[in-house]
């Protein structure tokens, strides 16, 4: 096969052909020249219509060229997937930090997700030819260099001011598209692989994340001419139109048989010898290459319906959906507004003599031509609105393949059939395979018989097939929770909340479903995470079971605390935790919620030099507080007596209760926030602890008739809130996820408002976040909107799937929407168990399928299906029910 490419220097290609084309790459993704904040899936009606806009924008700016436009599916490793689960990760020697070394099991379970998956990245790219007034000295230099490589020749070289000029056209041309879709020019290494991924479709190509830094194959101007390196290794590759696969055991092709043997008689024609029966029926190019033989399947868009809604008309878009990769180009002619409407005259003219003629036939007229003509007339009135208007004529390709015959021909017919139902009619030409292939490689020209399936639009008819669809969920690296339900191939989804306050972005993640949506298991996926990745968690567990300590000692075994409040262990003594004023603030402020006594009152300032002289012993502690108050009581006189005697009255009988035992009691072991191995996860479990109603904090009356059980609950949650806030804000260099689920459990207190309130507004200043879950949005708080990471489950209630889709950024008023949410992780359905709607901070939302990792210490006990085996070990150390899902993943859904 001949390479079509000459020269490449920058974005500049020379071809064969005697063209230069500019080479670009639309929505490049997070880089250096092409920063974009990236839609996902579902987007407002709002953000789709600037879309259009300004593909509309860029589609015109073009007017009167011919650009080309590449959509290909980059090949994506698995070993590709894991590096970018270790990004930020790394230490100086590539090795990973002492922090992360539990990260090394999730990255293997990743790894054997992933292996031997089909994965792929939709990139695209635009070819824009230079225009030259010397295009027939190119068409001249094209033909030499035709004639030069049959005879050996070399071509001749490209001169240093024809290297200047195309340079300057092509700012011309990037001026033209500044107002459209963010781009970048393409490096050669880019430009080169194109070629290498056309040619090694069905086979294992070479990764695009190679040559994005790939300095490689840069020709440069050396004594007045431009020197490129030697493309021919490019075209080491054999075409075979209707190529018959070679047998079990044999490394070549099938040949038919010759025509001149003749045949026995009642035998086939020579031309269905073979396997692979008649030619017609081999509609596809076979291409081999040193690394192996696939099969390809291009086909030729060739109708387009007359009209088609607005929501449908996203061609392009629906390629996703298919269960394997769709390549597509588009030759696009741009024809400008008078132009184009001097065409429609013409062919309103022709319509008119058609009717004269038609006329005096019996039959009458067709019922064809009035429908033509309505549309001529549209066409026309709409060209005449504005002169920037441009007619496309576009030449669509679409390329599918395999690494066999019979699996290509299936994927082709697949998307025939996909096409179909939306009224598209898709070829595949015999004996046009080779140049719809060629159609695909940079520098290449059209072949004048593919003008046969151009196809005519108004620009913002054509930018509405959704050619330029940009469609990501979730963040580039981080932790792998899951796969994109709303792509067909398998394409995992990554969130990296601990590097968003580094991204000045907010780290906390809200999760609203129903019961048994999966909230929690999202939530331990992430917070068990963070926490393998060298970052730290501090839970707040209400529930009975105490399922978030059960999970903590199983995910991070030697490396949890665990405060339990009905059965206390460690001690959480603000006295004892906190140094110096901070600890005698926490305290004083405890007891007097406590105790219910105002500050500037007699029992305020007795209680307050209790504290300080307590804080100021050798051994400070809650407990001495106590004695202090009995020494005072017993050795002062009047009011102070008094009111010491009845503090320590009141705090004895506090103290006595078993669900303070863990502020007074001095025996216990103080809970550790120094940040040491032994609490990158802390606990705390509130089960047995109670509040008080959330509508008596407006009576105070009845605030002190509340039980006792509620009125320590509610001073034990302001020593858990502090402690929460602390351990969260003191270390600026590790971040910090505090943990809720449930959260209206907390938000019913002032004391947990205000710790959601304080890490929701400044957590991303101190390197911490909330993961919180709740089952309507409104119970996350008045806040909620500061929540970046955003995650909808389940929701059969249609008010609140309606509050949710507006949390995660939707409409809530589509019914199209609503019935999605309904309708996520059906009851009964465990194989779709998991599926959320996920918002990250780029605002890009789609539907997703929570994967849990075979990793038997967090796939154990993350779940919380009652009657679920979930110790179940295999003799490899995984859990059942993680390998399980895995394999249905990787056997039954593919």
């Amino acid at each position: 096969m001949r390479v079509p490419v000459r020269h490449i220097a920058g974005h500049l290609v020379w071809s064969v052909h005697g063209h230069t084309w500019a080479v670009y790459r639309i929505h490049p993704g997070p880089e250096a020249r092409g920063q974009e904040s990236v839609p996902g899936t579902y987007n407002p009606a709002t953000v789709r219509g600037e879309l259009l806009e300004r593909v509309t924008t860029l589609v015109r700016s073009l007017s009167g060229a011919a650009p080309r436009l590449f959509g290909l599916c980059a090949q994506v490793d698995a070993a590709e997937v894991v590096w970018r689960m270790t990004e930020g990760l790394q230490q100086d020697d590539g090795s990973l930090q002492p922090g992360a070394r539990g990260w090394v099991e999730q990255l293997e379970a990743a790894l054997d997700l992933l292996e031997g998956q089909e994965m792929h990245q939709r990139t695209w790219w635009l070819a824009v030819p230079l225009a030259s007034e010397n295009q027939g000295l190119k068409a001249v230099g094209a033909l030499w260099a035709d004639v030069a490589d049959a005879v050996g020749l070399r071509a001749g070289p490209v001169p240093r001011a024809e290297v200047l000029a195309c340079r300057d056209k092509a700012a011309q041309v990037e001026a033209q598209l500044s107002g459209g879709l963010p781009y970048r020019p393409a490096r050669p290494a880019e430009i080169v692989w194109m070629i290498q991924h056309a040619l090694h479709r069905g086979l294992a190509e070479p990764l695009l994340s190679e040559a994005v830094d790939s300095p490689a194959y840069g020709g440069s101007v050396t004594g007045g001419v431009l020197r490129s390196p030697s493309y021919a290794d490019l075209g080491q590759a054999r075409l075979q139109e209707g190529g018959i696969e070679a047998p079990s055991g044999r490394g070549a092709a099938q040949v038919p048989s010759s025509p001149s043997r003749r045949p026995w008689p009642g035998s086939r024609k020579w031309w269905q010898s073979g396997e692979g029966g008649s030619p017609l029926r081999r509609r596809w190019l076979q291409v081999e290459t040193g690394q192996g033989t696939g099969y390809q399947a291009h086909l030729a868009l060739a109708e387009c319906p007359r009209a088609v809604a607005a929501e449908a008309a996203d061609l392009f878009a629906q390629l996703e959906v298919l269960d394997f990769p769709v390549d597509f180009t588009i030759d696009l002619t741009l024809v400008g507004a008078e132009k184009a409407r001097q065409q429609v005259q013409r062919k309103k003219n022709e319509l008119v003599d058609q009717a004269d003629q038609y006329g005096a036939r019996p039959a009458g007229m067709p019922a064809s031509l009035p429908d033509a003509a309505g549309d001529l007339g549209e066409l026309d009135g709409r060209l005449s609105r504005t002169s920037v208007e441009v007619e496309v004529q576009s030449v669509t390709a679409l390329h599918v393949w395999a690494p066999t015959a019979s699996l290509c021909d299936a994927r082709a017919r697949a998307l025939e059939k996909l096409l179909a139902g939306a009224d598209y009619r898709a070829v595949r030409p015999a004996g046009l395979q080779t140049e719809l292939f060629l159609l695909g490689l940079p520098g290449a020209v059209r072949a004048q018989r593919l003008r046969e399936f151009a196809q005519y639009q108004l620009s913002e008819d054509w930018a509405m097939s959704g050619a330029f669809t940009h469609s990501e969920v979730g963040d580039p690296n981080g932790i792998l929770i899951g796969l994109d339900l709303d792509c067909g191939t398998t394409r995992p989804i990554m969130i990296n909340i601990a590097d968003a306050p580094k991204q000045d972005a907010s780290a906390s993640f809200g999760v609203v479903g129903d019961l048994g949506a999966g909230k929690s298991v999202l939530e331990k996926l992430v917070g068990s995470s963070v926490v393998d990745r060298g970052g730290r968690a501090i839970c707040i567990d209400r529930t009975p079971v105490r399922e978030w300590a059960r999970f903590a000692q199983a995910a991070a075994p030697g490396r949890c605390q665990i405060i339990d409040a009905a059965r206390a262990a460690l001690s959480i003594d603000p006295l004892r935790l906190f140094p110096g004023p901070q600890g005698r603030h926490y305290a004083l402020s405890y007891l007097t919620l406590q105790l219910g006594i105002g500050p500037m009152t007699t029992h305020g300032e007795v209680l307050h030099h209790a504290v300080e002289q307590a804080a100021a012993g050798p051994q400070p502690s809650m407990h001495r507080v106590l004695e202090v108050l009995d020494t005072v009581a017993a050795g002062e006189s009047g009011k102070r007596q008094d009111a010491a005697a009845t503090l320590a009255g009141l705090l004895r009988v506090v103290a006595g209760n078993p669900l303070a035992a863990m502020v007074f009691d001095p025996a216990l072991a103080p809970v550790r926030l120094d940040g040491a191995d032994a609490s990158d996860i802390i606990v705390i479990t509130t089960s047995g602890l109670t509040l008080p109603p959330k509508q008596v904090f407006a009576h105070p009356e009845m605030l002190h008739q509340q039980p006792l059980e509620a009125l320590i609950g509610r001073a034990v949650l302001y020593l858990i809130a502090a402690i929460a806030r602390q351990a969260a804000f003191r270390d600026l260099g590790r971040f910090c996820a505090i943990v809720t689920d449930e959260l209206y459990w907390l938000t019913n207190s002032a004391e947990g408002t205000a710790l959601v309130h304080e890490v929701l507004h400044d957590g991303r200043k101190h390197d911490a976040g909330l993961i919180a879950g709740a089952h309507a949005a409104e119970e996350l708080g008045p806040d909620r909107g500061l929540m970046a990471y955003r995650a909808l489950g389940r929701t059969t209630d249609r008010e609140r799937a309606r509050s949710g889709l507006e949390f995660v950024g939707l409409d809530p008023d589509d019914a199209d929407l609503v019935r999605l949410v309904t309708g996520l992780s059906p009851v009964g359905r465990t194989e779709r168990a998991g599926e959320f709607l996920l918002t990250a901070p780029r605002q890009n939302t789609g539907r997703i399928k929570v994967v849990i990792p075979s990793v038997q210490r967090i796939a154990s006990r993350i779940t919380t299906t009652p009657g679920r085996s979930v110790g179940g070990a295999l003799p490899d150390g995984r859990s059942e029910d993680a390998v399980a899902r895995v394999s249905i993943r990787k056997g039954d859904l593919r």
